[in-house]
């Protein structure tokens, strides 16, 4: 191919493609499709208990036997405030009040970081994954380092060159270099200071100051994006949008519905969902929650939790203008094929 790309033999793969994580897309069958066609598959497992990421890791693994990425946000643990949140539900209770449901009387956080999870440590300690992931920030040097003593390799997001430098001084091997274009929860550490930068932006900038490979994310679906992407210093690509229409992603049918039209919907950025800025195609949290006095907004995830609550209230009058459908900004170039498929298309591309 004529472009940097080592590191890569490192994470087992032959082609310079990452699927992304995409907790609630991803799937053990759309992990091991990737990894088996040369590709690093991935699973999102930031949402999961231990048992049930022991049980996602063990049954991708039954799926292949080429490396597999594993994914856990490590944001900062919520802090719950009862009255914040109360007032929360109060400014959603119309919408739920459209779909005939109740308000719920309570929500909270659903899942647990990384960060301080001991539990979970121990769990991967015991499955030794060949590669580990990070979203949202960095669980403690002490985990860090259990990890890399048993040879994992070690992947971390990074939106700007604060973050960058702060993965590269943990000892981390890769950085997931994120552009605002991306799809999907932004990996900042901080939402109130994201620089928004792009994806060739960001991986140039990065490239001065880090000695890091790099993995570019952020509106590349294809392989004039991949090309791109390498010759600006990337050593690979990280792609999520792509690969939902696959038949092995869990996408629902309304979700594939969106990503087909999407060339006639916009994405954007909002916390609203979340309570952490995340990019999707345009819907009614975009353009009516958005327009209201939002700046009370609950931690992440518990406001997702509130969220989704009022997606299923939606969902089942069968509306889904409230359903975070995560797309980056090119999801128009989407294709339905098989992710075999779809890399081996890539692969002729690319001419490797």
């Amino acid at each position: 191919m004529g472009f940097k790309t080592q590191g890569l033999a490192a994470l087992g793969a032959e082609l310079p493609i990452i699927q992304a994580p995409m907790v609630g897309t991803s799937t053990p069958q759309l992990a091991a499709a990737v990894s088996n066609a040369g590709g690093l598959g991935s699973l999102g497992l930031g949402g999961s208990t231990v048992a049930q990421a022991r049980q996602l890791i063990q049954a991708t693994r039954e799926l292949t036997t080429k490396p597999v990425n594993y994914n856990f946000f490590c944001h900062q643990p919520e802090q719950p405030a009862a009255a914040r949140e109360q007032r929360w539900l109060q400014q959603l209770a119309p919408y739920f009040a459209e779909f005939a449901a109740s308000v719920p009387t309570h929500i909270s956080a659903g899942y647990q970081s990384f960060v301080g999870h001991q539990a979970m440590l121990e769990m991967l300690l015991d499955e030794r994954p060949e590669v580990v992931s990070f979203h949202f920030g960095l669980p403690s040097q002490a985990f860090i380092d259990a990890l890399k003593q048993q040879g994992t390799q070690l992947l971390a997001t990074a939106t700007c060159v604060a973050e960058a430098q702060l993965i590269e001084r943990a000892g981390i091997d890769f950085i997931v270099a994120q552009g605002f274009e991306a799809g999907g929860h932004r990996g900042v550490f901080e939402p109130t200071k994201d620089q928004r930068l792009g994806t060739f932006a960001l991986v140039q900038r990065l490239a001065e100051v880090t000695q890091l490979p790099l993995i570019a994310a952020g509106g590349v679906m294809n392989a004039q994006g991949i090309r791109a992407a390498l010759q600006l210093g990337a050593v690979a690509v990280q792609m999520g949008t792509a690969f939902v229409l696959c038949p092995e992603s869990s996408a629902s049918a309304a979700y594939r519905a969106a990503l087909t039209n999407a060339a006639e919907v916009p994405t954007e950025v909002s916390a609203l969902i979340s309570g952490r800025p995340a990019r999707g195609l345009v819907n009614r949290w975009h353009t009516e929650l958005a327009l209201q006095d939002t700046t009370d907004l609950p931690d992440y995830p518990i406001a997702y939790s509130a969220a989704k609550a009022l997606q299923a209230a939606a969902s089942a009058a069968g509306n889904q203008e409230f359903s975070p459908f995560w797309a980056g900004q090119a999801a128009s170039l989407a294709q339905t094929l098989p992710a075999a498929e779809l890399l081996q298309q890539i692969r002729r591309d690319l001419g490797c």
